[in-house]
């Protein structure tokens, strides 16, 4: 049978850090990188007598994570015991959620070379990291176990088995880490594991109802790799599939180095992990007073944000695209664009400016010049200059005080400096050659100083204009380009 007579089947489970400073259910530190296990106590180990308290901050989170996400929130729910046994797992079980959990349903909306398509979700329950398996250490076979990250607060997002392609799966991860972090709920580092997803493939004869067996692939923290390791496995099992072999249920892992997925342990009957209420651990309620202080806290959709700014500023999708890869980066923006505007309000009668087109101008400069120099970190970001500094530049360009040239130079030294535009400007003598007179001097003297060239131009070598004015911008070293045209357009047509 060819592949195109098979239809591939794709669920994802994806495993979200929530963004705290301290674990779930104990006050230790959740930050990245420190010397292994130095950020543990009783609670996190699972010692004898030690009890766990909810993080409330992180219940926040995963509420706002469900409202983001169109979900059902529901207002009384628990936690329960995970019961495996495992190196990583001191207690013996992991405290997760199981049939109370506290989003249901929802969806996201994804878009691919196919078009738009709305995926939904099954539920979104929140749980505690295990810890990290370290392999080939010490003495380069043993392993040790770092529990800095036991604890960790996570939200499991279920999706329903609605992807048909890598390519969909790859749209949908991306979609989903977009929402997370700009609800401030998750910050997307997949390279230190905080998003990380388990993708659950199958393939069926196309007009099929019927599942077909179905294996995961584990832990795979790279866009690339989500992309790579399906399409791998699509193909693995149509192979099997198509010289009359049979699938069998088990777990898998994605080797980078290797480029295949490769087998972990099977996995024949789901796992019996004898779920059962955490007795520690009373229900989790969150009330209508709760409920509606979390609901202040969402923002903005980004798919909205993207079509509204498309809408009113002018922007293109590609634009809007841009300047919404991380949360702080669109806030930078949207400051930049208010203060442009603000800037520009003073001087609408007076220079007659349109309002419009100031996200633009934004835009454009961001793309070109500001984002070269932006750093981002989890949900933070870095930037060279103040929004209302960058607006202040390119309100300096608007009034036609310095050109667009200029301006990159300008921006160079307010990154360098920390000065304010105007000043820059003002101090190094920047500012544009307004004077209409002064113009016309420095035309008639660089005409004068090419007679040549002015009978060609007479001639019919009208393309010799663009010489003059090349000689009377560099004269001038900050005319008004606009001016010098027009005055040299007026002098050359003189007999």
């Amino acid at each position: 049978m060819s592949h195109t007579q098979y239809e591939a089947v794709i669920g994802l489970e994806v495993h979200a850090q929530l963004a705290t400073k301290t674990k779930m259910f104990c006050g230790c530190s959740t930050s990245y990188g420190a010397a292994p296990n130095t950020q543990i106590c009783p609670v996190c180990l699972g010692l004898p007598g030690a009890l766990p308290v909810p993080n409330r901050q992180a219940i926040a989170l995963a509420v706002r994570a469900g409202l983001s996400l169109g979900c059902t929130l529901r207002k009384s729910s628990r936690f329960a015991r995970k019961n495996y046994y495992y190196p990583d797992l001191s207690k013996g079980y992991q405290i997760s959620q199981f049939d109370l959990p506290l989003n249901e349903k929802g969806s996201l909306e994804i878009t691919t070379s196919a078009g738009t398509k709305r995926v939904n979700l099954t539920r979104i329950h929140v749980e505690e990291d295990a810890a990290k398996n370290l392999h080939g250490v010490g003495a380069g076979t043993d392993t040790l176990v770092d529990f800095n990250r036991a604890g960790t607060p996570l939200i499991e997002i279920v999706g329903e088995p609605e992807l048909r392609s890598a390519e969909e799966a790859e749209a949908y991860l991306k979609a989903l880490r977009d929402i997370l972090m700009f609800a401030g709920v998750n910050d997307g580092n997949l390279e230190e594991g905080s998003f990380r997803c388990d993708a659950n493939v199958s393939i069926r004869p196309v007009g099929q109802e019927k599942f077909g067996t179905r294996c995961e692939l584990k832990n795979i923290n790279s866009f690339k790799f989500v992309r790579k390791a399906i399409d791998y496995e699509i193909a693995r099992q149509e192979a099997i599939v198509s010289s009359g072999g049979t699938i069998f249920q088990e777990t898998r892992t994605w080797s980078s180095t290797q480029e295949k997925t490769l087998s972990l342990r099977s996995k024949e009957e789901a796992q019996d992990y004898r779920y059962f209420a955490d007795p520690d651990l009373p229900p989790l309620v969150v009330d209508d007073a709760w409920l509606a202080e979390i609901r202040t806290t969402v923002p903005e959709p980004i798919a909205a944000r993207r079509e509204r700014w498309q809408r009113e500023l002018g922007l293109t999708a590609y634009d809007a695209q841009v300047l919404s890869a991380h949360p702080r980066i669109a806030e930078y923006f949207e400051a930049a664009t208010s203060s442009l505007e603000t800037q520009r309000a003073g001087k609408l009668a007076k220079d007659n400016l349109a309002k419009a087109g100031a996200g633009k101008r934004v835009a454009n400069f961001m793309q070109a010049e500001a984002l070269r120099v932006v750093t981002t970190n989890g949900l933070e970001a870095s930037f060279p200059c103040s929004a209302e500094r960058l607006a202040g530049l390119l309100a300096l360009v608007e009034d036609e005080t310095i050109n667009g040239k200029i301006a990159k130079d300008v921006f160079a030294d307010m990154i360098a400096t920390g000065k304010a535009p105007a000043d820059i400007v003002s101090s190094k003598g920047l500012a544009q050659v307004k004077d209409t007179s002064a113009i016309e001097g420095t035309v008639r003297e660089v005409i004068a100083k090419h007679p040549k060239e002015l009978a060609s131009f007479k001639a019919g070598k009208t393309n010799l204009k663009g010489f003059f004015v090349g000689r009377v911008m560099g004269a001038l070293k900050g005319a008004n380009p606009a001016l010098v045209n027009e005055v040299l357009d007026r002098v050359l047509a003189e007999p």
